[in-house]
């Protein structure tokens, strides 16, 4: 129980003098998961809004996929884009492999189904009269998205936290598809991975402060967006 305490007080301390190390891997690990989620966000919330109020064929597959989508291990995830962005990729003439691009594409990839489907679900747990009374007035699905986002907004925003926290936690894909490279695409996951490897827990454990403190953040957005 020293030994932690110890430990503890170092991290504390770590933080509040504010090292520069810490603060630039705090910075770039909330850089790479906005950027993430805001992408995630402009694909997901339409593509979600349309699939709950489109009618077509292979829906229900569809919906099956994105449900296998949001359980897939992120190292799978990690792994499928590895394979396409490497040198002997499909896209490996671009060189985004080992690149912040990289990392931010993998969480995109990551939350873009948990977005889509909390996106659907909103739709489907609104009142049912709004996307009858929109249909009788002779709105087109793209007529209808902007009144569902009006209606739905609460909702939306809660999925878009929910994914940003899911993005500021990854560590699989990141640490595939970024390689940990310090300055670059070194999160606070995969650097508190590394230095706890090493044997410098104290600054691992200080990573993990932080990244609890944003955890606790998004929670308390998401707490206070639920009972509004």
């Amino acid at each position: 129980m020293g030994y932690f305490s110890d430990a503890l007080l170092t991290a504390v301390q770590l933080l509040a003098q504010l090292e520069t190390e810490i603060y630039s891997i705090i910075g770039l690990s909330l850089r790479i998961s906005l950027i993430a989620t805001l992408g995630a966000s402009l694909l997901g919330i339409p593509l979600g809004l349309l699939m709950a109020i489109q009618e077509f064929f292979g829906k229900k597959m569809l919906l099956q996929l994105l449900n296998t989508l949001m359980a897939m291990p992120t190292v799978m995830i990690g792994l499928i884009l590895y394979g396409l962005l490497s040198r002997q990729g499909i896209f490996g003439e671009y060189g985004l492999l080992y690149t912040e691009s990289a990392v931010i594409l993998g969480e995109m990839c990551l939350i873009l189904p948990i977005i889509m489907n909390m996106t659907l679900t909103a739709v489907l747990s609104a009142d049912p009269r709004l996307l009858s009374t929109l249909k009788s007035l002779g709105a087109t699905p793209m007529q209808q998205l902007k009144p569902l986002v009006q209606e739905l907004h609460i909702a939306l925003f809660a999925a878009v936290v929910t994914g940003f926290g899911r993005a500021i936690g990854e560590v699989g894909a990141a640490m595939m598809l970024g390689g940990n490279i310090q300055g670059s695409t070194r999160t606070l996951t995969t650097a508190i991975a590394l230095e706890t490897s090493k044997g410098s827990f104290e600054l691992g454990l200080a990573l993990g402060l932080a990244l609890l403190v944003i955890a606790f953040v998004v929670n308390f957005l998401l707490q206070k967006i639920r009972f509004r």
